[in-house]
């Protein structure tokens, strides 16, 4: 009866101060926006000059498939030293250049080398600009053979299957990761603001007067979350299908298990929190610095776990973002792996537990 009045208390709160639902689902909504269109680890429309020193029919076929190409934005130039200028200066990312003599070496059995510069500033850029222009060769290579009608003579024939991103769209990879990173910063936020603001109002002290138990407290504060959390999320998964066009392969039923257990561990955190702290700015800079961050950097959204130094690999086993992570993307792109799935979710199931045990002990009906 006591946790059926704490849980009608929060709900009224909650449909009385509109900061929570904005939380809850405005956040996601601009977070998903902002970093969804803002984050791409695509490379299209690629400023590209072409330096052209003896223009025929073949270097005339070669240039109008860089054209063709949504990947490249070709700009024709004299002379290599503008096109290196040009290169320098930020104008273009890449050069290619094809020598006087590139008809003539076409039909030489040694072939016709074709330079290919490139600003390495950016190595992933640099490296995906190499595979679009190696790409583009070979596609003009067999074309050319194809108008000839000649087998296109190569001493290995590459043929390549991507699995699970097919279309190799950095998108598909990053949303679903970004549902994670989001979720992990509104989870926290969710029950860290709201307490501490509980106790900059007064009505906290109200309530340790009451004859609820700690373990009703909690709950009460729990439950109202976990379900707005849960809303949020089944609105940032609607978005990513929806709007981004994200596949999802997985089942929504595993998704929502796996979701809750997370979910759990968030406002697990954010309870933590504000044991802590019991002022709303506070609480707010801890979730950010606490959550969010690791989050962003450690959980193999877009930093590759396996490529980082060891110990900072040992300190991503750490983060709860990590796990959802692996399953989020695992669900999407390749279904419900269980192999994948099982062992993250128990992780996260260890995380919530722990979260919500440290504040069990850590909450004391007491004032001071």
């Amino acid at each position: 009866m006591r946790l059926r009045g704490l849980l009608r208390k929060e709900a009224l709160q909650i449909l009385r101060d509109p900061s929570s639902i904005a939380i809850a689902f405005v956040l996601p909504l601009v977070l998903l926006l902002l970093f969804g269109y803002g984050i791409s680890l695509d490379a299209r429309r690629v400023p590209l000059a072409l330096v052209i020193e003896s223009p025929t029919a073949e270097t005339a076929s070669f240039e109008a498939s860089f054209g063709q190409s949504l990947y490249f934005a070709p700009r024709r130039m004299p002379h290599r030293r503008m096109a290196e200028e040009a290169l320098y200066s930020g104008e273009v990312s890449a050069v290619v250049v094809l020598r006087n003599d590139f008809s003539r070496r076409f039909y030489d059995p040694r072939g016709a080398p074709v330079q290919v510069l490139v600003n390495g500033t950016d190595a992933n850029t640099a490296r995906l600009i190499s595979g679009y222009v190696e790409g583009a060769w070979q596609a003009w290579l067999g074309q050319v053979a194809r108008d000839e009608g000649v087998p296109l003579v190569a001493p290995v024939v590459a043929e390549p299957r991507v699995w699970f991103n097919a279309a190799v769209r950095s998108r598909n990879f990053l949303v679903p990761g970004l549902i994670a990173i989001i979720m992990t910063l509104i989870g926290a936020l969710l029950t860290a603001l709201v307490v501490a603001r509980e106790w900059e109002r007064g009505t906290m002290e109200a309530l340790l007067v009451t004859p609820v138990s700690t373990s009703e407290l909690l709950l009460g504060k729990l439950v109202p979350y976990f379900v707005l959390g849960m809303g949020g999320m089944a609105l940032s998964v609607a978005m990513a299908i929806g709007l981004f066009d994200v596949p999802f392969r997985g089942s929504f039923l595993v998704l929502a298990g796996t979701s809750a257990l997370f979910l759990l561990a968030a406002l697990g955190m954010g309870l933590l929190i504000s044991t802590v702290s019991k002022n709303q700015f506070v609480a707010g800079q801890i979730a950010i610095i606490v959550t969010f961050l690791p989050a962003f950097i450690l959980s193999g959204f877009i930093f590759d776990i396996t490529s980082m130094p060891r110990v900072v690999q040992w300190i991503t086993q750490v983060i709860a973002a990590r796990y959802f992570v692996a399953i989020l993307q695992t669900s999407f792109l390749a279904g419900n792996v269980g192999s994948v799935i099982l062992p993250n979710a128990a992780a996260l199931l260890l995380m919530a537990v722990f979260f919500l045990g440290m504040t069990r002990r850590n909450t004391r009906k007491r004032l001071e």
